[in-house]
């Protein structure tokens, strides 16, 4: 003989119908997959585009991570994520374009930062809500994702022998009194994560999830490139020695493809119009807690 349990909490699950599904299903797991990012330096050759239009597929890094979370009967959800990755960008992409991108090229910028975020997100699956209008729930749910988070960045560059970080340089006279207007930037602040993906369930136990999240932030300054040159004379007047020789080489090096350019104070070094952003592309396992054997007789 077997026990049927019917509740409005409990049903059995539709693979096997040996496990009873609760109301609210915990999962545990990891993701691994591809960060990148959206900022001043690089992009697409020819004009300068929008979004998507301008992503330049070089600068893909490496980006993993863990969560828990919960599923209130397969249709909203929420979980703590931990992620990790790094973000880079380089106006070197765009050699051998002498058009409309070459002032990008000889700007000669380039940067690259180590990103690590902790994000409250919530998810829905809207696929659900129609499930007892067919005759078997499906394998597969897409579903939105969206929240906020934490995340921590320091920009560095590369002045020829070692990575230099540039938040501490001021490039663009940040704290500087001559420019009362700019402040030094937060190296932790805050994102808004948005995307979608898709959950597919293996088992009654495990989960696969493809999912594309892009982070909304409020900084321009991922890259440590926002506004305009400065008077390179001010970086002695206000930092070190040794930081304003640095300083000077890093923030403008444009001499080192042209040595006849000169700094000029107010020319353009970014587009400060346009927040920066990174996103991730990542491949989810995970295991499904919650789920228990029905009793047989």
């Amino acid at each position: 003989m077997t026990l049927c349990v019917h509740s409005l909490s409990a049903q059995y699950y539709f693979y096997d119908n040996e496990r009873l599904e609760p109301a609210v299903l915990w999962e545990a797991g990891v993701s691994v997959g591809a960060m990148n990012c959206f900022t001043d330096l690089g992009g697409k050759k020819g004009v300068g585009k929008g979004f998507i239009k301008d992503l330049n597929g070089q600068h893909y890094n490496f980006a993993g991570g863990f969560y828990v979370g919960a599923l209130y009967h397969q249709t909203i959800g929420g979980r703590l994520e931990a992620t990790f990755g790094r973000v880079s960008a380089s106006d070197n992409v765009l050699e051998g374009d002498m058009g409309a991108a070459k002032g990008r090229y000889m700007r000669n910028l380039h940067f690259r930062s180590k990103i690590a975020e902790l994000a409250l997100l919530a998810e829905f699956h809207p696929l659900t809500l129609f499930q007892s209008m067919a005759k078997e729930p499906s394998y597969f749910s897409p579903y939105i994702v969206g929240g906020i988070g934490v995340f921590h960045f320091n920009p560095e560059a590369f002045n020829g022998y070692t990575w230099v970080a540039l938040q501490p340089l001021r490039t663009e006279g940040q704290g500087f009194p001559q420019y009362p207007d700019r402040r030094p930037y937060r190296l932790t602040q805050v994102n808004f994560p948005l995307g979608i993906g898709v959950k597919y369930e293996v088992s009654a136990l495990l989960n696969a999830r493809l999912e594309i999240v892009h982070r909304i932030l409020n900084t321009d300054y991922l890259d440590d490139v926002s506004k305009q040159y400065i008077d390179p004379t001010l970086f002695s007047e206000n930092l070190s020695h040794e930081a304003a020789a640095q300083a000077v080489k890093l923030a403008d090096r444009r001499q080192e493809l042209d040595p006849s350019v000169v700094t000029t104070e107010g020319s353009i070094r970014g587009d400060p119009k346009h927040k920066d952003a990174y996103f991730t592309i990542q491949f989810k396992l995970s295991l499904s807690i919650g789920r228990t054997r029905r009793v047989k007789f």
